[in-house]
């Protein structure tokens, strides 16, 4: 009889062997990204390059929340929590959550998947988000592996809650796709364990020396209409663009004395804000805001 572990291993050193592009699939606290560290220090050990591509917005592993974030490792000395929380390259999402940014998820994780195919390592793992219920959660799926045209899709599931993105993967893309359990030692976490995982995240992409200068309200992405009150701004994640299509890092905004201010710990200005649908409290706790409400006036 083959043991779980045994299969998961066995899964790994297949991967590791073949390279190309794994992406991990699951719901919440299922081993996706234990898995994806794994496959990465099995590679690194056997002398492979890698790519880690995290595009868990909610519960990531690689820079901030609310961005897709990606790492080039050269050695296993990399995947030390602190040398990985650092990317090398950064796509604000703008949310902590899928739901309603399904466009920029899409679009940011096939860009980060390009920029780690630049630099041709020998295999990129690829992280993932829990929301895999209903058909937002196969849509978001689908069309993202439709663009990463990924080698291998390993999905962890407990019973058959993959098997609708699982099925319609067999059918309609080339890749190699295995499913497994989700492990015994897999623990699932509460949401307060969860909130406070996001906000050390957050808060580690904030630490001081802070900066803050003055922001015109014509810099933001969108754009915001003339009659938007801009002390409604007041704490809103922003993407710091610095006009070459890339993500320099990210920003909160300040609305002190009728005027808007931008605090980050980069010391050089962006070209352009895009706006996140996030408000940060100063002790980084994260609520979600729908700009389009924000922008409509009473």
């Amino acid at each position: 009889m083959v043991r779980p572990m045994d299969e998961f291993e066995s899964l790994i050193a297949k991967v590791v062997e073949r390279g190309g592009v794994v992406v991990a699939l699951g719901g919440m606290d299922t081993g996706k990204t234990t898995f994806c560290k794994m496959c990465a220090a099995v590679a690194l050990r056997v002398g492979r390059s890698v790519g880690f591509l995290d595009a868990d917005i909610g519960q990531s592993t690689i820079g901030p929340p609310a961005s897709i974030g990606l790492k080039m490792l050269a050695s296993e000395a990399d995947l030390e929590p602190e040398t990985l929380g650092r990317p090398d390259h950064t796509y604000f999402v703008g949310s902590i959550s899928p739901q309603g940014h399904l466009l920029p998820m899409v679009v940011g994780t096939a860009k980060m998947a390009r920029e780690a195919r630049d630099a041709s390592p020998d295999l990129v793992v690829v992280d993932t988000t829990g929301l895999i219920g209903g058909t937002l959660g196969q849509v978001l799926k689908y069309h993202k592996l439709e663009l990463l045209r990924p080698d291998w899709v390993v999905g962890f599931q407990r019973g058959g809650e993959l098997e609708p993105i699982l099925g319609v993967v067999r059918r309609a893309l080339p890749a190699e796709v295995e499913s497994l359990p989700v492990g015994p030692h897999v623990a699932l976490r509460t949401v307060e364990e969860r909130g406070a995982a996001r906000e050390a995240r957050m808060r580690a992409a904030f630490e001081p020396p802070l900066h803050r200068w003055k922001v015109k309200p014509s810099v933001f992405i969108p754009a915001i209409p003339p009659e938007v009150d801009l002390a409604g701004l007041d704490g809103l994640l922003v993407g710091m663009e610095d006009g070459k299509g890339s993500c320099l890092g990210l920003g909160i905004l300040e609305y002190r004395d009728g005027s808007l201010r931008m605090i980050s710990s980069l010391a050089e200005g962006a070209r352009a804000l895009r706006l996140g649908s996030v408000r940060v409290s100063p002790d980084f706790r994260m609520a979600r805001v729908d700009l389009r409400r924000l922008f409509i006036s009473d």
